[in-house]
C-alpha cells in the first residue's frame, strides 16, 4: 500500500477505536481529546501498519511527517506555530504549552478526529437579560487590575483586555501549572483581590472558578 493509503487505513482503524474524551473546559461547557487520549492507539495502528509520526517544530511552522518505513516514502502536514503569555511560567513552559497544543492539532488533522467545535459553545448565543441596578460607584473601583501582593503567580490585566475573561484564562492556565496543593492556594492568595472583585460583577462566574480551585486542590491531597 502506498503511504496514503496505509493512512486512510489507520483513519478507518482509529475510527473504529472507542475513545474517551478526558479534556474537560468547564466554563464553556465541553469535552475535547487529549493527546493521550487517542495517541497511543495511534501509534499501535501504524506499528501495525508499518508506519512511523515524527512531529518537528520551527520557528513559524510546525510538521508532522508521517513516514512509510518499508519504502521510505512520506507525507508531510504543517500548521503555523503560535505563542502563549500565561501568567506565572517561565518562557519555557510557554514553549511547552504551545507545542502541546500544535502536537495535538496536528494529530487531530492527520487522523481527521472530530472535535467539538469550541467556537459553538461560547458564540451565536445571546446572554440572557440582567435587570439593571442602578451604579453607586464607578465601575473601575471594582476592577482592579494588579494585585497587592506580588509574586510569580501574580495576575494582571493587560490594558484594553476583556477583564473577566482575562481572569478566567490566567487562572486556569496558572492552576494547570500547579505543582502542589501550596501552589493552589498560593495562586488564590496572591490574586484574592482580583477573585473578591469577581463576586460583584458575575457571582456565577466567581462560583464556576471557586469550584475549579476545589477540584485542584483535591487533586493533590
Amino acid at each position: 500500500m502506498s503511504v496514503h493509503k496505509k493512512l486512510m487505513e489507520a483513519r478507518i482503524r482509529l475510527q473504529n477505536t472507542k475513545l474517551t474524551k478526558s479534556g474537560h473546559n468547564k466554563f464553556a461547557g465541553y469535552k475535547y481529546f487529549e493527546l493521550g487520549d487517542f495517541l497511543p492507539a495511534i501509534q499501535t495502528i501504524f506499528a501495525d501498519l508499518g508506519l512511523c509520526g515524527v512531529v518537528s517544530y520551527g520557528t513559524d511552522v510546525a510538521t508532522l511527517c508521517i513516514h512509510d518505513v518499508e519504502t521510505e516514502k512520506e507525507m508531510v502536514l504543517t500548521s503555523p506555530m503560535s505563542s502563549a503569555a500565561l501568567k506565572g511560567c517561565h518562557e519555557v513552559q510557554n514553549l511547552g504549552a504551545v507545542q502541546t497544543y500544535i502536537r495535538r492539532y496536528l494529530w487531530v488533522t492527520a487522523m481527521e478526529i472530530v472535535e467539538h467545535d469550541a467556537l459553538d459553545a461560547t458564540t451565536g448565543a445571546a446572554e440572557p437579560e440582567k435587570p439593571k441596578k442602578p451604579i453607586t460607584k464607578p465601575v473601575e473601583a471594582a476592577r482592579p487590575t494588579t494585585n497587592v501582593v506580588d509574586g510569580p503567580w501574580a495576575i494582571t490585566i493587560p490594558e484594553g483586555a476583556i477583564w473577566k475573561d482575562s481572569i478566567i484564562l490566567a487562572a486556569t492556565k496558572a492552576l494547570e501549572f500547579a505543582k502542589s496543593k501550596e501552589d493552589v492556594l498560593e495562586i488564590f492568595k496572591v490574586n484574592r483581590k482580583i477573585f473578591d472583585s469577581l463576586i460583584t460583577e458575575d457571582k456565577l462566574t466567581y462560583d464556576q472558578l471557586m469550584s475549579v480551585f476545589g477540584d485542584y486542590k483535591k487533586k493533590f491531597n
